[in-house]
């Protein structure tokens, strides 16, 4: 060994022992750390051998170790000691032909705790090394609710799957979302050729993230990755060049915003009052230029009656803004030619574009980060970004009101109601009705039954159960014939309509119009740049309403008259007061009611339902992408 090298050994391990020392503290004790949380009981798995990142090496087993090193594995001791000779040797050893031997650790908690071979973990954190290999010993906690517990055994699933330890999150249900964004079915084992090209994706990455300094945000590399991964598709980024990669990370940088809140979305209830400074300015004539408004359906206009509520919403637009606007459409719409409707819609001119399923929402937003010039809203709920906003209506105002109808006119008490996917929002229109039915029979029963899920004859059931009103599908479409929608009397030949919830999609469409045309569409953006829109508006908008039969009897038809105004007016919320779940109370205080946060994340049915939640394996094949997207805590 030369002494020229034994000299830059040297002089190498000064320059550690002063980072040591500035650094101070010592590293994370294993053992202290199992005292404190006071784990005594707890499983030991073998990992075998890993390569462990080496910012994941944060401490060792016992506190004897501990002493000779900083927080960081910097040394403390003195030159001249038997530590700091063993250390050099080691330096220098790395230098000539590497450090081969794998160290001795424990993982707890995605965190590495050093058995044995502290000194080579020194050398290499002192030298830069991205891993260094060791074989693993794996403690495992019991389970518990804490947040970071349920990340941990959420962590050990995707791992057992994918062989990965160097993401991570802080936020339940992530490491699922990326098995899926990555294109991958639930229990899928990664190949070798999949952890490599992961494992370049997620570098380039983060390469990008921390060059703009992402460290500085209170997240995760995994939290932001996931969020890109939201918007561009994880296939397109296996082969895509760093300086693409670069371009789309700074694109995509308020999204990442985002995630530093737990409350990131900023929900409107009300269309916000034209202000006097906006109304002064429609007196004076302005060279508006004309709007060009697309529309983006996720079925056709025939087969969807989402859809078709969809169109008529468009043309009542057309109508009301006659050559201030022009509108188009594109039908049929799916997650594989989403993108090429959006481009083709923006290629056309369009300014304003609206998709109107939850399932073109990714579409949408990688669209709008790379056309920031164009409006884009996207009809779903509950969900957070900052390059689009997002729309929905209160549909369980009306709700309750047929709940009431349902249980005024009702004889029995036996109710049916028939729902199809249980996503956000949808759990609320059940309780509802439900609460809305009792309020006025205390004997109401609601049957519950769902069209998504596989094999159920729901009218047998219903004919079965001694239902007498059912609450149907909200709207037909023009091809279909028949009385089968809204309430209506459950009679085999001709039911008999009672009432009908409506969606008058136009006036939410009239009103984004006024906003863009009168300047206000920038007042609606929230201030705080950590939140994104939702428009969740209700029958005080006349977005959503009820059309009552005239086969009601007066009693009733005034009843659900004085409901409606009082809901209006916001005297009155459904969910109010003291409420009951199928399994008991929840909620107590009688002067309570539900927050909008609360009902959109609603898991729980009424007590005088009949029925259950679906899990993911009791839904069709097709209903399962929607739930990915938008369902209700509990689906799995």
């Amino acid at each position: 060994m030369s002494n020229s090298l034994s000299n830059e050994a040297f002089i190498n391990y000064e320059k550690a022992l002063s980072i040591g020392k500035k650094e101070g503290k010592t590293p994370l004790v294993l053992d202290n750390i199992l005292k404190e949380k006071n784990i005594v009981s707890f499983n030991e798995m073998p990992l075998g051998l890993v390569q462990v990142p080496m910012e994941l090496v944060v401490g060792t087993k016992t506190e004897g170790r501990a002493n000779a090193f900083s927080k960081n594995f910097y040394p403390v001791m003195e030159c001249h000691t038997e530590f700091s000779d063993k250390w050099i040797r080691l330096y220098q050893s790395h230098i000539e032909e590497g450090i081969h031997d794998p160290i001795q650790a424990y993982e707890y908690m995605n965190r590495f705790y050093v058995a044995e071979g502290n000194k080579r973990v020194s050398v290499l954190k002192y030298l830069k090394a991205a891993t260094i290999q060791a074989n693993v010993i794996r403690i495992i906690p019991p389970r518990t609710e804490e947040k970071e517990n349920k990340i941990y055994y959420e962590f050990m699933d995707f791992y057992r799957l994918s062989g990965i330890n160097y993401i991570w999150f802080t936020k339940e249900g992530s490491f699922a979302k990326l098995q899926r964004l990555t294109g991958k079915i639930p229990d899928f084992v990664w190949t070798e050729t999949e952890k490599d090209n992961f494992n370049s994706v997620f570098t380039r990455f983060t390469k990008e993230f921390q060059l703009k300094k992402g460290q500085n945000l209170n997240i995760t590399v995994g939290d932001a990755f996931l969020s890109f991964l939201e918007i561009y598709d994880y296939a397109d980024l296996v082969n895509m060049e760093q300086s693409e990669m670069h371009e789309k990370v700074n694109k995509s940088w308020d999204e990442f915003k985002l995630l530093l809140t737990d409350d990131p979305i900023e929900l409107q209830m009300t269309p916000m009052l034209e202000n006097k400074k906006n109304f002064f300015m429609r007196l004076i004539p302005v060279n508006v230029p004309q709007q060009r408004a697309a529309f983006i359906y996720g079925s056709t206009i025939l087969k969807s009656g989402w859809t078709y509520a969809h169109e008529l919403g468009r043309r009542y637009l057309q109508k009301m803004f006659a050559g201030q606007i022009n509108t188009s459409y594109y039908e049929g719409a799916t997650e594989e030619n989403a993108d090429e409707l959006l481009n083709k819609a923006v290629e056309d001119g369009n300014n304003l574009i609206f998709t109107t399923s939850p399932l073109l929402l990714k579409a949408s937003l990688k669209t709008a980060v790379e056309h920031t010039d164009v409006k884009i809203l996207n009809c779903s709920l509950n969900t957070a970004h900052r390059h689009i906003r997002t729309y929905y209506a209160r549909m369980y105002e009306p709700k309750f009101l047929m709940g009431a109808i349902a249980g005024a006119i009702s004889s029995n008490g036996k109710i049916g109601y028939i729902a199809d996917y249980p996503v956000w929002g949808t759990i609320a229109n059940i309780n509802a009705f439900a609460l809305g039915a009792k309020m006025v029979n205390s004997r109401a029963q609601i049957y519950l039954e769902w069209t998504k899920v596989k094999q159920k004859n729901i009218n047998e059931k219903f004919l079965k159960n001694g239902v007498e009103y059912i609450s149907g599908k909200d709207i037909l479409t023009p091809v279909e014939i028949g009385c089968h929608f809204g309430l209506y009397r459950a009679e085999e030949k001709s039911p008999l309509n009672v009432a009908m919830p409506v969606w008058n999609w136009g006036k939410f469409y009239e009103q984004m119009i006024r906003n863009i045309m009168n300047g206000s569409w920038k007042y609606d953006d929230p201030l705080d740049d950590k939140k994104g829109l939702n428009y969740w508006w209700g029958m005080s908008a006349g977005i959503v309403d009820v059309y009552c039969s005239k086969h009601l009897p007066i009693g009733t038809t005034r009843l659900i008259a004085l409901l409606r105004k009082t809901i209006c007016n916001g005297d009155f919320n459904p969910f109010s007061g003291i409420l009951y779940s199928q399994n008991g109370i929840v909620q107590k205080d009688k002067n309570k009611s539900m927050s909008p946060e609360e009902i959109i994340n609603m898991n729980w049915l009424a007590e005088n339902v009949i029925g259950s939640i679906p899990k993911m394996d009791d839904l069709k094949e097709k209903a399962k992408p929607m739930i990915l997207l938008q369902g209700v805590e509990g689906v799995e």
